[in-house]
């Protein structure tokens, strides 16, 4: 991302010249883990309104589905990020500024 653009800024670039995925991996990362979180505890929220054996078994199920939905995001961004160093270093405009 170039020195003088913001997050907006760089958000509505409409010449996709630069990739805000990179900048704001952990923002991103953030963001899913904290939905993971708030889905998880609503469901043992409602499990727990219902009953109390309910509300056990939706507190398991969502230990389990809050772990598999971080290693999820978690893969699917690293793919993410691994295809746009690829493209980066693929890139024409990559091999420019080295000297051999």
């Amino acid at each position: 991302m170039a020195e003088g653009k913001g997050f907006f800024e760089s958000l509505l670039d409409f010449s996709f010249r630069e990739c805000v995925t990179i900048n704001y991996r952990r923002l991103l990362y953030g963001l899913h883990l904290l939905v993971g979180l708030i889905a998880a505890v609503a469901v043992v929220v409602v499990g727990f309104q219902i009953s109390p054996t309910q509300g056990l078994i939706n507190l398991i199920g969502a230990l389990l589905g809050f772990f598999f939905w971080t290693l999820y995001v978690r893969i699917v961004l690293e793919s993410l990020l691994a295809l746009f160093r690829i493209a980066e270093a693929a890139s024409p405009n990559a091999n420019a500024g080295r000297e051999h």
